[in-house]
């Protein structure tokens, strides 16, 4: 009986000591909570280490981390108080270097923090539980983590490489099979994740124990130069607390290098990329090239974008690496026509630039329009062109994507005042109220302006008519487009339900636009904000 009791009292947990009753005892430093709002925290840590080694028999421990992190500071110990370590490594687990049996786990837990609750107690100040096992295992927590992810974006990268004076193999290794080494490959640094995943494998711990071990340890040793942990706080060094990388607040504090320098990886600046199809039915086959070749700008891409991760998802190897024309093993079986033009995803050309019309400025007038379909050839050549007629079939792809890149033209604006009608007079409609006066030119170079600083924006704008297309969109880019009721008539029509009639197709364009671009006016519930009420 005694035997099971003591189980019952003693269950799974991971990291440093097991206490939450801090909520209860009044631990300092933690605010008063009611049951109905939990304490939302950034270093919330769910100990339940004996997950691995069989079942809980209580609910997991609440652990808040920096709250003990500063308990520790204020005796003047550092994580070594907690955390042993091998190869200058500091364990993440809590007074121990592994796991050897469901008992010693048990144990260093519930002797290591108890006892140090006890010390703290007789020293006259307020501590965690040493008593009731519901204080620690509790079904409903009290804290709640709400921490945040925070991103190694090419700022920080940046920011890091200055700090290392260049020194890539700080970070970056890679494991030798043979003699069970990490070691520094040169010119093959690649991104933390393309090895570590989300959970341990062999060889290769998670991304998060990586991070941890690494980013942490390193922190440490830069704040170590200094004598006291209080002459290291203006030091440049990196966070050690959860709440540094991890609470919002601390996020937006870290500083943003506005202009980065490129990253220096001997990159090309354009890559010319083509589908191509080899007949493997005969030995020796000619490449047979099915469309025209897009020429990418890989250098004004890097710029755009936070990180290499945008595009090069699993390496940094080229995209016909995982992805060709039929699909391979090594891209789960991704053709590249729908790695490249998957709407759906980010990490595709067409998805990535999908994404961007849902900013106000673009959202405006794409939301209304149809989604880019296969069908749609006219949008093709927008990367699909033709070599410029000076290019030759000597030439290498590289020397042929950069003539092309050059060869783009971004359109600026549209067509001028004189061709643009000032006003239109939208009279339809007109019964119970007057005509509406839309400021035609007006809107027309609203939109012109909002594209004015967004090259993606100014190359697809292809003719001084697409931005009409917005109101305009199933008639084609031409100064003098048809009329809405070329195509809605006045009442609905049953047999075109994918058409509205005149009436629902202003106001659902209209409201439409001013919705997606932010713009209050008008409410929809006051109609006379466009319509002025017919005089009886």
């Amino acid at each position: 009986m005694n035997k099971r009791i003591s189980l019952l009292l003693l269950t799974g947990i991971f990291f440093t000591a097991a206490i939450v009753a801090f909520f209860t005892s009044g631990v300092q430093g933690v605010e008063e909570v009611s049951n109905d709002s939990p304490l939302m925290r950034a270093d919330v840590i769910t100990i339940d280490a004996l997950k691995s080694l069989g079942a809980l028999e209580q609910p997991p421990v609440v652990f808040l981390h920096d709250l003990h992190t500063d308990a520790v500071e204020k005796q003047n110990k550092d994580c070594s108080a907690c955390h042993l370590s091998e190869e200058n490594r500091q364990s993440p687990k809590f007074k121990r270097l592994k796991d050897t049996s469901r008992q010693q786990v048990m144990d260093i837990y519930h002797i290591d923090c108890m006892q140090c609750h006890r010390e703290v107690r007789k020293a006259g100040e307020k501590a965690g539980p040493v008593e009731k096992c519901g204080q620690c295992h509790q079904g409903q927590p009290k804290a709640v983590s709400d921490k945040e992810l925070i991103v190694f974006d090419k700022s920080l990268h940046f920011r890091h490489t200055e700090a290392a004076k260049d020194k890539c193999e700080t970070c970056h290794h890679q494991y030798d099979e043979v003699t069970k080494k990490l070691f520094y490959a040169k010119g093959k640094e690649g991104s933390c994740v393309y090895c570590h995943k989300q959970q341990t494998e062999e060889n290769r711990i998670s991304k998060r124990l990586a991070s941890h071990l690494s980013c942490i340890q390193c922190h440490r040793e830069t704040l170590a130069k200094n004598k006291t942990m209080a002459q290291a706080k203006d030091q440049k060094a990196g966070p050690i607390k959860c709440s540094g990388c991890h609470a919002e607040p601390q996020l937006q504090l870290i500083k943003k290098i506005k202009d980065v320098p490129r990253m220096k990886r001997n990159q090309p600046d354009v890559v010319l990329i083509q589908a191509v199809q080899i007949d493997g039915n005969k030995k020796g086959a000619p490449s047979t090239i099915l469309m025209n070749a897009v020429p990418f700008d890989h250098k004004s891409h890097e710029k755009y974008n936070d990180t290499c991760r945008v595009c090069h998802h699993a390496d940094l190897n080229t995209c016909s690496s995982c992805h060709s024309v039929a699909g391979k093993k090594e891209g789960n079986y991704v053709r590249s026509e729908q790695a490249m033009h998957q709407l759906d995803s980010e990490r595709s050309c067409l998805g990535c630039h999908g994404a961007r019309q849902s900013k106000p400025s673009c959202a405006g007038c794409h939301a209304s329009m149809p989604t880019v379909s296969k069908q749609q050839t006219s949008y093709c050549v927008q990367c699909h062109a033709k070599p410029p007629q000076r290019s030759t079939a000597n030439q290498k792809p590289e020397q042929l994507a950069r003539m092309m890149v050059k060869s783009r033209k971004a359109m600026t604006d549209t067509y001028r005042d004189k061709d643009i009608p000032e006003t239109v007079t939208i009279k339809d409609l007109s019964d119970q109220y007057e005509p509406v006066y839309f400021p035609h030119r007006r809107i027309v170079r609203r939109l012109v302006t909002e594209i004015k600083n967004d090259k993606l924006a100014q190359y697809f704008h292809s003719q001084k008519g697409t931005i009409c297309q917005a109101c305009h969109h199933n008639s084609p880019a031409t100064k003098k487009p048809p009329r809405c009721y070329s195509c809605h008539g006045k009442p609905f029509n049953e047999t075109e339900i994918l058409r509205p009639g005149m009436k629902g197709a202003y106001h659902q364009q209209c409201f439409g636009c001013h919705k997606q671009m932010g713009i209050k006016k008008p409410d929809s519930l006051n109609c006379v904000e466009c319509h002025r009420e017919q005089k009886k």
